[in-house]
């Protein structure tokens, strides 16, 4: 049995990557691969656009959805820490108007768990339109108790992390801020609000026309059933809910911190290449490890009431939920991280993923054009996981 990073290892990710053009409806896709702090493997294959006439290379950029909440989650951990306020802390401490609608009880933990019950809101607020969103949370009332409920936060997360940035830090958003911690001093190809010069570079993204597994039902049913908590979820804010509408600049521009990132397989990679040395690049602590250490640790693990699966989540980050039937011998239901008990990261819509695997130096982040239906990635990038571990 190969072990992760191990050149047979290796073969057999590029070997998966390369099947997936012809069995699996790839059409542009890149993986990158670090260990240690260095990259082990970097592919990049197929094209742009349907037609063919733009090849897909590794510097190809491509929006990731809401891969894009593990950095926003980071920067928000960070500007607390360095701030000296705990995530046990009411958010109103630092947000007074966010009290409006009973929420003085509120922790940081709550939002950054996504338990704290605001995934949909009331109001109909325009997603362009960040101090009208700001607002409705301000006044939105907890869908359930804090912190006895698990829904994934799918849109509202971004504008959550974002706003506590900008009242913790000089920063004019979080995506400002990323870029001034991490962006530019790792030279990170992945933005949070992708500069006019970096355009050109973007490969559009296309719909999926297939579920990519059988156990995505329950969600696609209720993402397509008007009133459930599922479909409000993904449609607060409103707009910007046609796959077409990523492939706008103005979309990329404008750094939405749920789902508006935009890189390359390395640049996200190499994010959490940092993460899986300890917070620490270049002989720099860029994060320090108390909060990396947090990123690690299971806060909740539910059957989660947007996405209707088996969740866990640490502070900000997604994990494999745990088998827990009292007959199982434990272990993971799913290895979208690999088979570490410590590793984190975020998937995408569509099927795009990154994370990092402390416990073996690992950062993997995959990225494509071609995107699938469902909650979590599928067997494309389930694959070259299962791959990098021998499995």
């Amino acid at each position: 049995m190969s072990f992760p990073g191990s050149p047979d290892s290796l073969q057999a990710v590029s070997a998966w990557f390369e099947e997936s053009f012809r069995t699996r409806w790839e059409m542009g896709a890149s993986v990158s691969i670090w260990q240690h702090g260095r990259e082990v493997l970097n592919l990049a294959h197929g094209h742009r656009d349907r037609a063919h006439t733009r090849e897909w290379d590794r510097d190809t950029l491509v929006p990731v959805w809401s891969a894009t909440k593990g950095p926003a989650a980071v920067c928000c951990l960070l500007a607390l820490e360095e701030a000296g306020i705990p995530l046990e802390c009411p958010v109103a401490d630092v947000w007074p108007e966010f009290v409006g609608g009973g929420k003085s009880n509120i922790a940081f933990i709550h939002l950054l768990s996504h338990t704290a019950g605001l995934c949909a809101l009331d109001e109909r607020a325009p997603i362009y339109n960040y101090d009208a969103v700001i607002e409705a949370l301000e006044h939105q009332r907890p869908l359930w108790e804090p912190g006895t409920r698990q829904g994934y936060h799918a849109r509202t997360f971004g504008f959550l992390m974002d706003e506590i940035v900008r009242r913790l830090t000089e920063a004019e958003s979080l995506g400002e801020y990323y870029r001034e911690v991490f962006g530019s001093p790792m030279g990170l190809d992945f933005w949070i609000g992708l500069p006019s010069a970096q355009w050109d570079r973007v490969s559009p993204v296309y719909p999926g026309k297939i579920s990519i597994a059988n156990s995505d039902q329950p969600f696609i049913k209720a993402f397509n059933t008007a009133g459930t908590l599922t479909q409000r979820t993904f449609t607060s804010p409103f707009g910007l809910n046609a796959v077409s509408d990523f492939n706008q600049s103005e979309m990329w521009s404008r750094g939405y911190a749920s789902m508006g990132g935009v890189g390359s397989a390395r640049g996200l990679a190499q994010f959490y290449a940092m993460l899986a040395q300890g917070g620490q690049w270049n002989g720099v602590q860029l994060v320090p490890e108390t909060v990396v250490r947090r990123l690690e640790q299971t806060l909740t693990q539910e059957n989660d009431a947007v996405l209707l699966t088996p969740i866990a989540f640490s502070t900000g980050m997604m994990q494999d939920p745990l088998n827990e039937a009292p007959e199982s011998e434990g272990g993971k239901l799913r290895q979208l991280y690999g088979p570490s008990l410590r590793a984190y990261g975020h998937p995408g819509a569509g099927g795009s993923v990154a994370f990092a695997d402390p416990e073996n130096g690992i950062s993997f982040a995959y990225t494509m054009n071609q995107m699938e239906i469902g909650a979590l990635p599928g067997e494309r990038a389930l694959g070259l996981v299962r791959a990098l571990y021998g499995g």
